[in-house]
């Protein structure tokens, strides 16, 4: 096995933790190896550090697995480690529907599995993840023995690792529609087609703090995708519910959703483009109980991280304008980017130019099957807060 070294002057980060080692972060090398092997991480006076799979292709140069010598990188470590992350979610109740695996917060880096019931879906990001896909996909079939797996490897991010975009059935096909309950409501998931995974499970306990706002209100969602949080406020007694979201198949979706549900009488959906309708239904003097916003990642690389802020002010201050006074604006932000205080800071100016005070009622961030740890800052993504807009 291949040894890596740690130059002096920058290892602080790894050695306290952190699982990403980038190439200007090494020194010298002893020992030859391919794209995706499993290599050795010293520091520059030779302790261990750990072990991770390698890729020269990618400015992530390795990615650490374990900080034990003595553990082996084999089809029984993908085993154990699935094992360990699934009782961590059977504590906490997640056993339903959850992120199995949520990459470096599981100690899988570029490794995600989303279970839905009896059906998993699994991203392998990076060469030396995806090379132990058959242990991984061996792993699901001995612990759940489920109905399906699939994979969604159809995202960008794996051309940064020299790997084609891809997915398809790891398992005997199956239909790639399926049910799945959330909060005694039920959802349409399309594993195939939908947007990452086919569900955002991140929001499914945030999507429980906005019962108490939405009672006999007037509710507005913009960026809404399938309806999650629409049929929430419309199951939480909400007087009545408009989403609307730029994507037809995702406005056709959320449809269906509530008809599944016998709320279509409450909820109805709109294909439009929301910073077009809220700049002009501002204009208009619309006014909601209860606005709520649930964009995408505004950005991606950190170059955009201002025009991010610019859009996450721009459709909050509108959001705010649209709110009665007295009412609720629910907001979140999904890019780690974009940090906690970046975005309470954009909130604030926002209110401050809608010429509105607010009252914070939930502040947090996502589901609990989406661990965050404290020496990893990208695994707290998202942020997610309901404010009384006064």
């Amino acid at each position: 096995m291949a040894k890596l070294f740690l130059r002096k002057k920058i290892a602080d980060r790894v050695i306290n933790g952190h699982p990403w080692i980038f190439a200007n972060e090494l020194g010298d090398a002893e020992g030859d190896y391919e794209p995706g092997d499993i290599v050795e991480v010293y520091s520059y006076n030779g302790s261990f550090v750990g072990k991770g799979y390698i890729n020269p292709a990618s400015q992530i140069r390795i990615r650490l697995l374990t900080r034990k010598k003595e553990e082996a990188i084999d089809d029984n470590f993908f085993h154990n480690r699935i094992l360990e992350a699934w009782k961590y979610r059977q504590q906490l109740g997640y056993v339903e529907n959850c992120r199995l695996i949520f990459g470096e917060a599981d100690q899988m880096p570029a490794l995600i599995i989303d279970k839905f019931n009896d059906y998993f879906v699994v991203q392998t990001l990076a060469l030396g993840m995806d090379k132990y896909k058959g242990a991984i996909v061996a792993a699901l079939n001995k612990i759940f023995s489920p109905k399906g797996i699939y994979e969604r490897n159809d995202v960008p991010v794996r051309s940064l690792e020299g790997m084609e975009q891809i997915k398809g059935f790891l398992s005997d096909p199956f239909p790639t529609n399926i049910i799945i309950n959330e909060n005694g409501l039920k959802f349409h998931v399309d594993i195939e087609n939908g947007q990452k995974t086919g569900y955002f499970l991140d929001q499914q306990d945030n999507r429980r703090a906005i019962e108490h706002i939405c009672k006999d209100a007037t509710v507005l969602e913009s960026f809404c995708y399938t309806g999650t949080f629409s049929l929430h406020a419309a199951h939480y007694g909400a007087k009545s519910v408009l989403g609307i979201d730029i994507s037809e198949n995702a406005v056709a979706t959320a449809r269906n959703n509530a008809i599944l549900n016998g709320l279509d009488k409450i909820c109805t959906f709109q294909a439009v483009n929301a910073f077009d309708v809220l700049k002009l239904w501002v204009k208009e003097g619309r006014k909601y109980d209860v606005v709520m916003l649930d964009p995408p990642a505004f950005t991606k690389t950190r170059e955009n991280i201002q025009n991010a802020v610019i859009g996450y002010k721009e459709i909050n201050l509108r959001g705010m304008k649209l709110t009665k006074p007295g009412g609720f604006l629910v907001t979140a932000s999904c890019t780690n980017l974009v940090s906690p205080q970046m975005f309470l800071d954009t909130i604030a100016l926002a209110a401050k130019d809608a010429h509105r005070t607010l009252r914070q009622v939930v502040w947090q961030t996502q589901a609990a099957d989406h661990p965050i740890l404290w020496n990893i800052p990208t695994t707290q993504y998202l942020k997610f807060l309901i404010v009384q807009v006064l």
